[in-house]
Parts: structure tokens; C-alpha cells; sequence
């Protein structure tokens, strides 16, 4: 993409309303823009990523053997009020009427809805284990909506439900997603940390949440420092091995690790004390086991292989798909800008032309331009005819993980600066190698 046609609304100064760094970031960045309170236009730079993590959540759950599929933003009151939550869940549900008089609602969670479309289509055990998931715009009516995108009204959520015929096998899809959630994450660049939380209106018992720890989080976590040594890397996970994903759980959820809500000072005060931290984390996604709290009241049962008809065992797990592009700026910035990590980052390089109109270095740019895309990479050229400062001031606020930087000095010698955004470390390359070098970064697992 070309920097003089793309749209990049970037602001020079923080915005008076942002209090925390990813929505003063996210707004500087030209990626999203209020359109009312808690409500978001995601801007071109912003969907960018927001695409990218939701395509990494599709390939996680996928691999682990979820299934996609789209339910409406739009349900109707009655699945609620047979499952008794309707009242339950207050004033955060946007409840509307139609034009028939209907009773309608904007869909904070599909436990009710999915639960309706299993009921209506699944009979048998031999059609299970079976899990079904979506990524869809949620609302729920935040009484004091801020932070951005952190704590919004709207929000874009992965959530997916499994269906089971007894205890254990929910149980091992609660293993499943926990694993899978893991390896979404770690290809984010975050490391986000399951902890032992409290259920809320979801209902259940066994619940995690994963939390990425930083200053802003809402939430105050207490754990281990040994669950930060853990990493999946490039181990292959066969979601099908009970064994294989259970023991992994363990290996995560062994260190002490839990929210204020769930905090047991006892079990605290005996980890070595140079181990014991607290912070702050955010929350990017739980995962639930309830068991039959809402196959049971909608009916939602099949026939089991003694030929008695049961209800079904259930669990449900969210991503915050909308939230986590906060998350990771939150993780991931300096005083100049955002970092991206590489795995999400919405371009992959940004080529800084530092003489527009200069007849050598319009030729490299165009020339790496040109070797990048062949490469199935996407750079971002900055070929405005603006000062050199403004346009390494874009490119650190906007955070490409790298900038490859062609001026006439440097032709003279036959090189371009390649520089970690990261780090800030420089060096002088052939074009051919800067390239060369951008293409083994994104080769690498």
C-alpha cells in the first residue's frame, strides 16, 4: 500500500477522553473513531488488525476441530426467558421491541440461540462430541463505557459452545480449548495467563480466564512468576489425545495464578516468595464448563448408548477478539508509538522514500516495493512528499515491527537502513539483502 493513497487519519496530539495508552494510541493511529459512546468505526489501519487476530482465532479453533458458522446480532427474548436468564442479566442487555410487538434483543452471549439450534438438529450421542463457534459484534449497555476499546458497548467476540454426552468428554473440550486458546495467544505475541476466576452470569464452576498482564488491567491477578517460563512453541498438539491435552492444562494451571475474585491468600503465601507477584491484568478470554444449566431447562438432550435420553453437557469460551488489539497495545508500545508484534501487525515493513522526487531513491523504493509484494509480504510505502521527520514519526506511532529507510547518502554507498522498531537497532544492507532479510523474519515458525 502507498501512504498518498491510503487513508491515515493521524493525530498529532493526544485526545482530551483517552486515559489509557492503547486508546490514545488507537486514535492517534488514524485506527478507530467514536461514533458514540463505547461505540467504534474501525478505520482502515484498525480493521487491518482486527482481521488479522480474528483470522489467527479461525485457524486455532479450526485446527483444534471447532466449527465455524454466523448467528444473528439479533435474538429473541422468548430462548431467554426459557432459559431464566432474561431477567437475570440486567440493565447491560439492549432489550427492543419490533414493529409486531416482539420481544428482541442485542445479543451479549448465544448460549440460548446455539442452544436451540442443537436441540432442533441433534438427537443421538454418535453425532457428539460436536463444537460449534462464531466470531460476531456483541453489545452489552456498560453503564460507564471508557478505555476505548478495552471496555466498549460493542464488541467483536469469538464464542463457541461444545456439546458433550457425559462429564468427561466436556471436560476434555474444556482441555481442548484451553490448549488452543494458549497457541492463539503466543501467535499474537502475548502471553496471556489462564487463572482460575469466577463464572458470572455465564453460570458454571470450572472456569478460567487468561489475562494479559499490564498496568491497566482492571483486574487484580496474584500468581506464580514459574507460569511466565512457559511457553507452547512449536510442539504439536494432537486435540484428539485426552492425555496429551489434559497434561498440558496441568502444566499451565499447576502455578498458582488468580484473580482478586478468586484469590486464596493460604495457597498464595506458600509459593517461595520471590515467586509471588501481583499486578494488574486484562482479561482477553475465558472459557466455561456448566455442565446441563441450559441443555436441561431448553431440552436439549440426546439418546446415549444405554438408549436413555440425557441432556447434553455444555461449556462455552470467548475470545475478545476487538479487545485484544487494546490488549496488545497496551503490552506492546514505547513514548513514540505502538510495537506491533509480527505475528499481527498490519503491514509487515514500512519503506521510508527520505527525497521524494529523487530519481535513485524513487527507483529503490519502487524496486523493494515491488520485491516485497512478490514475496506474498504487504509493505506500507510512505511516498508523501512530506519532511523526513514527519514520516518516521508516523511510522513509530503507527509501530511496524520494521522500516527499511532509502536515502541518496546511503545509495551512494548501494545501501538502505533496515530498523527493528522494537529494539531500534539499524543496519546498512544491500536493497536486495534489506529484503532478502524482511522475507527469512516472516518465513521463521
Amino acid at each position: 500500500m502507498r501512504l498518498s493513497r491510503y487513508f491515515l487519519p493521524v493525530l498529532k496530539e493526544n485526545p482530551a477522553e483517552a486515559q489509557i495508552v492503547s486508546h490514545r494510541y488507537m486514535l492517534r493511529a488514524g485506527m478507530i473513531k467514536q461514533a458514540s459512546a463505547g461505540i467504534y468505526s474501525w478505520l482502515p489501519l484498525g480493521f487491518k488488525v482486527l482481521r488479522k487476530l480474528e483470522n489467527i482465532v479461525h485457524e486455532e479453533q479450526q485446527r483444534a476441530g471447532h466449527i465455524p458458522m454466523l448467528m444473528p446480532t439479533l435474538q429473541s427474548a422468548d430462548l431467554w426467558r426459557e432459559s431464566g436468564r432474561y431477567e437475570d442479566y440486567g440493565e447491560e442487555m439492549l432489550r427492543i421491541t419490533d414493529r409486531h410487538g416482539r420481544d428482541m434483543l442485542y445479543g451479549p452471549t448465544n448460549e440460548e440461540l446455539i442452544t436451540d439450534i442443537f436441540r432442533s438438529h441433534v438427537g443421538s450421542y454418535k453425532e457428539l462430541p460436536l463444537t460449534l463457534y462464531h466470531i460476531q459484534w456483541k453489545f452489552r449497555d456498560e453503564i460507564r463505557p471508557r478505555f476505548g476499546v478495552m471496555r466498549g458497548r460493542e464488541f467483536f467476540m469469538k464464542d463457541g459452545y461444545n456439546f458433550d454426552v457425559d462429564h468427561d468428554s466436556a471436560i476434555h473440550a474444556y482441555n481442548r480449548h484451553m490448549v488452543s486458546y494458549l497457541r492463539t495467544y503466543e501467535r499474537m505475541g502475548l502471553q496471556a495467563i489462564p487463572m482460575r476466576a469466577d463464572s458470572g452470569p455465564i453460570g458454571g464452576e470450572d472456569t478460567h480466564e487468561f489475562l494479559v498482564l499490564a498496568d491497566t488491567g482492571e483486574s487484580e491477578v496474584f500468581y506464580d512468576s514459574a507460569i511466565l517460563d512457559l511457553k507452547m512453541g512449536d510442539r504439536q498438539v494432537d486435540y484428539d489425545d485426552w492425555d496429551q491435552c489434559r497434561a498440558i492444562v496441568k502444566e499451565w494451571t499447576t502455578p498458582y495464578a488468580r484473580t482478586d475474585e478468586t484469590h486464596d491468600p493460604v495457597l498464595f503465601d506458600k509459593i517461595p516468595q520471590e515467586r509471588r507477584k501481583t499486578s494488574r491484568g486484562i482479561e482477553v478470554g475465558q472459557i466455561f464448563y456448566f455442565g446441563t444449566k441450559y441443555s436441561e431447562p431448553m431440552g436439549a438432550t440426546v439418546v446415549n448408548a444405554e438408549g436413555e435420553r440425557v441432556p447434553v453437557h455444555m461449556g462455552s469460551h470467548g475470545i475478545g477478539v476487538s479487545r485484544l488489539v487494546g490488549a496488545i497495545v497496551e503490552a506492546s508500545h514505547d513514548e513514540r508509538g505502538i510495537i506491533w508484534p509480527e505475528g499481527v501487525t498490519p503491514y509487515h515493513a514500512g519503506i521510508v522514500n527520505l527525497r521524494q522526487g529523487d530519481a535513485g531513491t524513487d527507483k529503490t523504493c519502487e524496486d523493494i516495493y515491488g520485491a516485497l509484494s512478490a514475496a506474498g509480504l504487504e509493505p506500507l510505502y510512505d511516498d508523501r512528499e512530506e519532511r523526513a521527520g514527519a514520516k518516521f514519526a508516523t511510522m513509530d506511532l503507527i509501530g511496524l515491527p520494521w522500516r527499511i529507510t532509502v536515502g541518496p547518502r546511503g545509495l551512494k554507498n548501494g545501501v538502505v537502513e533496515l530498523t527493528s522498531r522494537k529494539t531500534g537497532e539499524s543496519e546498512e544492507l544491500s536493497p536486495e539483502l534489506a529484503v532478502k532479510r524482511i522475507q527469512e523474519i516472516y518465513a521463521r515458525p
